[in-house]
């Protein structure tokens, strides 16, 4: 008689990731995650040790974005409340990371185990899915269902939780394998088609409209259409928007591609939308930053069209004057198919309107800038506009730019902009989601490196969002991933300064202030390469002498805090505390 050959819990569950094609883990090593990580190296896996659980998070939410692949972030069940932070980043993002708790007991579960948390009700509201394990025999289902829901229609992040004694029990080789689905390889996510007559109703509103405008969201991207939607706004003649908060979908130096659909970093959008009599919006929601798709924002003159790939999205988009339930890419080939149709025949008028407006635009700030930069109350300070300018200027055209940081972030938004239409390209960037969260500039940074070991990866970051995450540095070390990191160092928290000043009846700020803080000596300490600049002449050699070093670097940059524009419009002295 033959001996069934048997597997631990964590053993399952490593080659049931495998078989999903997870090629990436990131992890803090814990003891309860042990079974899973020895299954990890039986599957030659790459791991990464992470020296935090938040790290670990954002290197698999930051992997995940770039590569459109889920990656695994595992934690023990102390380190799934570090871990949080990073799934609720991912959640703002849609980005399908795979968190797995090895957590406690499930035969004592509620009688107060070792290290005992609802880890799972925790993670609920944060994820797609959230479910234990509860038997060893359903490993794989439950791994392929986490994968199916991550993956297909609304793209998120899923947790699995795996309690200690199913971790490190024995179970069948072949456990769960008598059902199906019994091919557990990845399949294709599931893609939604328009209905016929609908799109036939969009594609006239299309037609009929003399100056439509697209903005592309979220579910651009994890479709894959960047292509499609470059295509359809350069052969539509429709000026092309993407949502703030979002890696960017298109190089900002295409033709179609106009800003970002924020009226204060780019006010022309403003005037794009009010002037609009239809509005595309594909693969986006409605929500505090598109204004819920509310006036002044969108004028009740504009028609809105939500176009998004699942009924989740369909269902928060409630609020559009017509909705359309079709994949992105989908949708946005039927919109170049219409383009290359003899029956279409486009005005260039509109379009050609939103292009002059972009070139005003970008020399008037260009202008105001170098006015303000040179005024005696600057005291000779390095504008972050400038900086953000200079920094792409010692890029290459395949490297990668990273942003992390409150007015870091705007400041360096405006400047892909500026440069992007001055035909600066670049390979990729990354930055916050929709929450804002602090600090992950290093581990997107890595992550960006990870993924393309043979580009140059940049970030820029303020000096309190690299305060907040900074330490994660240390992985680019252990990994020998080298990024050169730029610190905007303004001396405190700046955008909270500002809204401070113009909120406190004093005229001044409060707990925002750091004290001189020289980041280039501790890379150089770690075993990098460190500078620091004063004067804006420096900028330029010094990134690219810590490009050239091979090694992880920091210029650290004194920068004069200048209020941006979002700040700036969105907050005025006693009436408003945030730039909500």
């Amino acid at each position: 008689m033959t001996e069934t050959t048997k597997m631990r819990g964590g053993a399952i569950l490593a080659r049931a990731l495998q078989e999903k094609g997870v090629e990436h883990v990131f992890t803090l090593s814990g003891g309860f995650c042990n079974p899973a990580l020895e299954g990890f190296m039986e599957c030659q896996m790459k791991v990464i040790n992470c020296p935090h659980e938040q790290i670990a998070g954002h290197l698999a939410d930051g992997h995940t974005r770039i590569t459109r692949k889920p990656a695994v972030c595992l934690v023990g069940p102390e380190g799934f409340s570090n871990a949080v932070p990073a799934m609720m980043e991912a959640w703002g993002e849609r980005s399908p990371v795979i968190f797995v708790t090895g957590s406690s007991t499930l035969k004592r579960q509620g009688s107060g185990g070792f290290k005992e948390i609802d880890d799972v009700a925790i993670a609920k509201p944060l994820t797609k899915y959230s479910a234990t394990i509860t038997d060893g025999e359903r490993i794989n289902e439950f791994v392929d269902r986490a994968y199916k829901i991550a993956t297909n229609g609304y793209p998120g992040a899923v947790h699995l939780s795996l309690p200690v004694d199913i971790m490190f029990s024995s179970f069948a080789e072949d456990a769960g394998r008598q059902e199906r689905p019994f091919d557990l390889t990845p399949q294709a996510p599931a893609r939604s088609w328009p209905e016929p007559s609908r799109l036939r109703l969009v594609l006239d509103k299309l037609t009929a409209a003399s100056r439509p405008v697209l903005i592309g969201g979220h579910g651009v991207w994890w479709s894959g259409a960047k292509a499609s939607l470059e295509e359809a706004g350069r052969l539509l003649g429709i000026p092309v928007f993407n949502i703030p908060y979002h890696q960017k979908l298109l190089g900002e130096e295409c033709e179609a591609y106009m800003g970002l659909a924020d009226i204060h970093q780019y006010p022309p959008s403003a005037d794009a939308f009010h002037e609009s009599d239809l509005v595309l919006m594909v693969g986006a929601r409605l929500d505090n930053q598109m204004n819920f798709g509310n006036p002044p924002l969108f004028p009740a003159t504009a028609e809105l069209v939500c176009i998004n790939g699942s009924h989740e999205e369909i269902d928060l988009n409630r609020a559009a004057d017509m909705t359309l339930l079709s994949d992105p890419g989908a949708f946005l080939e039927a919109l170049v198919d219409l383009a290359k149709s003899p029956d279409f025949q486009g005005d260039r008028s509109w379009y050609d309107l939103n292009r002059r407006r972009r070139a005003d635009w970008v020399a008037r700030m260009v202008e105001d800038m170098e006015q303000e930069a040179a005024a005696p109350e600057f005291g000779g300070r390095i504008h972050p506009l400038q900086l953000a300018l200079d920094v792409q200027q010692a890029m290459g055209d395949e490297d990668w730019l990273v942003i992390d940081g409150g007015n870091t972030h705007f400041w360096s938004e405006i400047a892909v902009n500026i440069a992007g239409f001055q035909g600066r390209k670049l390979g990729g960037i990354l930055h916050p989601g929709t929450f804002s969260l602090l600090g992950v500039g290093v581990s997107f940074a890595i992550s960006a490196k990870n993924t393309h070991p043979d580009r140059n990866v940049v970030l820029i970051s303020g000096d309190g969002a690299f305060l907040s995450g900074g330490l994660s540095i240390e992985a680019a070390f252990q990994e020998n991933r080298p990024i050169t990191v730029i610190i905007d160092n303004n001396g405190g928290l700046d955008c909270i300064s500002q809204q401070q000043e113009r909120l406190f009846e004093s005229g001044t700020h409060f707990a925002t202030d750091f004290r001189d803080i020289p980041f280039h000596t501790m890379f150089e300490g770690l075993g990098g390469h460190g500078e620091l600049v004063t004067r804006r002449e420096d900028i330029i050699p010094a990134v690219e002498r810590a490009i050239a070093s091979g090694r992880t670097a920091c210029v650290n940059v004194k920068v004069k805090g200048v209020i941006s524009p979002i700040v700036l419009a969105t907050t005025s002295k006693r009436d408003k505390a945030s730039i909500e």
